[in-house]
């Protein structure tokens, strides 16, 4: 994990931060539409998981936003290089899920194999050494058209992981799309970052055209 001490005094947003400091709760939830049709035909091009590829690119839009990159330890500040993907996954056949903890890389076709050959071989729930505060924790429930979503935690003010879950993708107005939830702390992340978030993933889908 890399990461920089960043000084309280010099930044910007600690009048907010002190702001959404006393609440119990500075968490929120926001779900949104996603146009996937690019990447649904790119995964059937690359022989890619949907699932796999979906993370990769959330993970890429998430750490173009410098807002989620920010979190707190021990009094002080930091801002990390990037945040990596953290997952949940099932073996075929079973019910049970486990959670999958790999670094992206560059080239969102690899982390698919990567992933792909990760989860088969893991044979634990989780591992904690992969515990780490520079996570993005991701979910997905492709049996349902997801609407809104919410995330157990410890409710710990520090607590800066973001939370991203999308279900079935679906077809409208001969497009594919599907409805992605996010839930951050606002101390850190104000609907600006995830309107920039938002422009991110989808400028990363619609450059699957041209792939």
């Amino acid at each position: 994990m890399q990461q920089r001490n960043i000084s309280w005094e010099s930044w910007p947003r600690k009048p907010i931060f002190d702001f959404f400091s006393p609440m119990s709760h500075p968490f929120y939830a926001v779900t949104f539409t996603v146009d996937v049709t690019e990447l649904v035909d790119w995964c059937r091009r690359t022989g890619c998981s949907f699932y796999c590829a979906m993370v990769y690119f959330s993970t890429k839009a998430l750490n173009s936003v410098e807002a989620f990159r920010y979190y707190t330890a021990g009094g002080d500040l930091f801002l990390l290089d990037r945040r990596i993907p953290s997952f949940t996954d099932l073996h075929p056949g079973y019910e049970l899920f486990h959670i999958v903890t790999l670094d992206c890389g560059d080239d969102p076709v690899d982390f698919c194999r990567r992933a792909k050959a990760k989860s088969a071989a893991q044979t634990t729930f989780l591992d904690q050494a992969s515990e780490t505060a520079d996570l993005i924790y991701f979910t997905c429930l492709p049996w349902v058209e997801l609407t809104a979503m919410t995330n157990e935690r410890d409710l710990d003010v520090n607590d800066a992981v973001p939370r991203i879950g999308w279900g079935k993708y679906v077809p409208r107005e001969g497009r594919l799309v599907l409805h992605l939830s996010r839930e951050v702390n606002h101390r850190f992340v104000d609907g600006v970052h995830i309107g920039q978030f938002a422009r991110a993933l989808e400028a990363e889908l619609a450059a699957l055209a041209d792939v």
